[in-house]
């Protein structure tokens, strides 16, 4: 067996959600080690986060952590950026330009332009960059983007994609909603947080990015600086037709995301809530449903039968990710990039200039 990548963090410390959830899945397989960080922008705060995970190497500042790792003969392969949105960019940039490999947390950036910031460190750099969207990576959601490229449902239709939480409905004074309810430092409320999710989920299965859309962005709590809640048409250039809808003030939904793809021949039904559990209804005949012992890109790491789910999905992205810097090229397709993440700000972009105008038809650029 490979020994593991030595990998290093920004973010991730004393109270963060996220942080903890990727230092788990890059474990998981035994591909990557934590040995250094930059844990907090608060120098005392990174020191105790560090001390507590054991790590040696704590860094104030991470850019001087980017310089130092690089210049080390046992610096670490590979970053993972877990900050706020607003801090993407710098932290990106500084280790691409350090020759660093980028692992970061969806959305992309706050903006469009610390998109393109990305972008541009990204095509001068040795390094790759790869984006966490982690649903993506579940045995079952592969699968259903197999069957669709495989032809199994025939020309696309229809696509509904879907993500409603609740954990917003009211004025919440936590950390994790603090900067996420703060637009200088999220760049987008619900359509940022997790609209973005619902929208490369459904690209990812289909293999098709939306040309137009016309959206409905509002903010439900009083006083609210960014959408809580939005629904959005969507039109595909192949004729197909779309809608999305985002919430954070869905009263009863903890973290319910779907996907619906409908085709000439037959459709495909996706709940994270039944994650393991793939519905391929055909045109004529029953509906089947696919367990992830129909699941052909061997992403399970436990027996049919023995649940997985949330942890497990970032788990194969770690994975996959490991495999790639060592040379393997035949995982990149699966593993969500810079494409990926410029895709959803250009949704963003497109749903906040839809919205401003009443829910006018406004192009994607991607």
């Amino acid at each position: 067996m490979n020994a593991p990548l030595p990998l290093g963090m920004v973010g991730g410390g004393e109270g963060a959600f996220i942080g903890a959830v990727h230092r788990i899945a890059a474990r998981m397989d035994g591909q990557f080690q934590l040995v250094a960080g930059a844990l907090s922008s608060d120098p005392a705060r990174a020191a105790a986060s560090a001390r507590a995970l054991g790590l040696d190497r704590s860094y104030d500042d991470f850019r001087q952590m980017a310089e130092a790792e690089a210049a080390r003969a046992d610096g670490i392969r590979a970053v993972a950026i877990v900050t706020p949105n607003h801090m993407h960019a710098p932290v990106a940039v500084a280790f691409l330009d350090a020759g660093i490999h980028v692992i970061c947390d969806k959305p992309l950036a706050a903006t469009q332009e610390q998109g393109r910031e990305i972008a541009e460190a990204a095509r001068r750099s040795r390094a790759r960059f790869f984006l966490t969207h982690n649903y993506s990576a579940m045995p079952m959601v592969r699968e259903a983007r197999a069957i669709v490229a495989e032809g199994g449902i025939g020309n696309l239709r229809l696509v509904q994609a879907e993500y409603l939480q609740g954990w917003l409905a009211d004025n919440v004074e936590t950390k994790q909603a603090q900067w996420r309810t703060d637009p200088a430092r999220a760049g987008a409320g619900a359509i940022g947080d997790i609209g973005t999710h619902a929208w490369q989920l459904a690209a990812f299965v289909t293999g098709r990015t939306p040309i137009a859309l016309s959206a409905e962005l509002s903010s439900m709590v009083p006083g609210r600086a960014v959408d809580d809640d939005a629904r959005i048409a969507l039109r595909y250039g192949s004729g197909a037709r779309g809608g999305l809808w985002a919430s954070q003030v869905a009263i009863g939904c903890e973290n319910d995301l779907s996907l619906r793809v409908v085709g000439s021949k037959a459709a495909l039904y996706w709940r994270l809530q039944d994650a393991e559990r793939l519905i391929l209804a055909p045109r004529d005949g029953p509906s089947r449903i696919l367990t992830r012992a129909q699941d052909r890109s061997a992403s399970f790491r436990t027996p049919p039968g023995h649940p997985e789910g949330y942890l497990e999905g970032f788990a194969n992205l770690y994975a996959d990710i490991a495999a790639i810097i060592r040379g393997d090229g035949t995982r990149l397709e699966r593993v969500p990039g810079l494409a990926d993440g410029l895709s959803g700000l250009a949704f963003i972009a497109a749903a906040q200039a839809s919205a401003a105008r009443d829910g006018a038809w406004v192009e994607v650029r991607l």
